[in-house]
């Protein structure tokens, strides 16, 4: 990537180019070879079948893929749809995954495995695919649904439960929640009683157990999680449709911040997308409150640069951490990581010329954003 722009100076284009992020919230590439149909659901948040008189390809996301990503595949920018996914076809998903992991200069993948983790190269294949270290963060919904199936009782699954979490997680370094999705983030913040667990669990359990959407037990994941210790992801805004937006704001979750504040854990909110501003208000106001703009950076593509402005309106910049939330396509990896570094190379390059910052508080800036933010809060070294 080069920084074209007049407005960034050459030391900051320089460092932001070589920054080795750390994505501390992403997915694993798919392995398979992607139909046009599937590869088109992968660059949507949509869970609806595309209309046959349209195309993904005509969105932000879409354009930026066939800018940024054609010349990594070996195409030239602005090339059709057409040509780009014959293109990747011919190359075949190993060696798209190698070209756009390798040219995004991530240098570290926290990798979320709790949805439909078995379609997706894990920790392990992330490792090899992209040639650095990858961990994993753990999905409270789906180790609780994992205890369901395996078989148990009301009256046991909070205790089964703690002790599945303590075994998933020795190596992980972090842990989500999709409370946002499974019933809005309005919910009671105290920590629900014992009888209220054990009541919740039976009517989930009599009901076969399956997908968790009892506010109490959701209550219940988050204070193990937080029991836990580490660090602990909320979706926040910007999904498919299941998420209610509006329930999805994180201003929602100020109670349980407050009650949580104790426990020292890192609350992070992710990507946060269209309350990036009240994320930063929180982020703000709360020492344990830290937050990104991942998916919001992607899927808004040319005007990425405005997201990641307002993101550091407010915000202490020791709080905010860069993330793709890449699902699937490696391009969105890549556009993840190449996106973030021009956005804010537009933002910081633009307050040096205007002598509002100096150089080297931009780089230090986008070097804590970019790469030691998430080293410190999930202990990366």
């Amino acid at each position: 990537m080069t920084m074209e722009l007049d407005l960034v100076p050459a030391g900051l284009g320089h460092a932001l180019e070589e920054l080795p992020l750390v994505d501390h919230h992403v997915h694993g590439v798919s392995s398979h070879d992607l139909s046009r149909m599937a590869f088109e659901e992968l660059i949507t948040e949509s869970d609806r079948p595309v209309p046959d008189w349209m195309t993904q390809f005509d969105s932000q996301l879409g354009f930026a893929i066939l800018r940024h990503c054609a010349p990594v595949l070996g195409l030239e920018p602005f090339c059709t749809p057409e040509e780009y996914l014959a293109r990747r076809a011919r190359l075949g998903a190993g060696e798209v995954n190698r070209l756009l992991l390798g040219a995004s200069g991530i240098g570290h993948f926290l990798v979320e495995t709790g949805y439909r983790g078995e379609e997706l190269l894990g920790p392990s294949g992330m490792a090899e695919a992209g040639g650095v270290p990858a961990d994993e963060v753990v999905r409270l919904e789906s180790v609780a649904e994992q205890v369901a199936a395996s078989g148990c009782s009301a009256a046991s699954f909070a205790e089964r439960f703690g002790e599945a979490l303590w075994e998933r997680t020795r190596t992980a370094r972090g842990l989500k929640t999709i409370a946002a999705y499974r019933c809005g983030l309005d919910f009671d913040p105290a920590p629900p009683s014992a009888e209220e667990v054990v009541a919740a669990a039976g009517r989930w359990l009599e009901g076969g157990g399956g997908r968790l959407t009892d506010p109490v037990l959701v209550r219940h994941l988050i204070w193990a999680g937080l029991e836990r210790g580490l660090p602990l992801q909320f979706h926040i805004g910007l999904g498919d449709p299941e998420v209610d937006l509006r329930r999805a704001s994180p201003l929602l979750l100020r109670g349980l911040i407050e009650l949580a504040e104790p426990t020292g854990v890192p609350l992070l909110l992710l990507h946060c997308y269209p309350y990036q501003r009240e994320a930063g208000f929180l982020a703000q106001a709360y020492p344990h409150v830290f937050f990104d703009v991942g998916l919001g950076v992607s899927y808004t593509g040319a005007r990425s640069a405005a997201v990641v402005a307002e993101s550091l309106e407010v915000a202490p910049f020791a709080k905010i951490l860069f993330s793709s939330d890449a699902f699937g396509a490696a391009e969105l990896h890549h556009l993840g990581a190449l996106l973030w570094r021009r956005a804010m190379a537009r933002v910081l390059g633009g307050f040096v010329a205007e002598e509002e910052w100096s150089l080297t508080q931009a780089v230090r800036v986008a070097t804590m954003v970019g790469v030691e933010n998430a080293r410190r809060v999930y202990g990366l070294g």
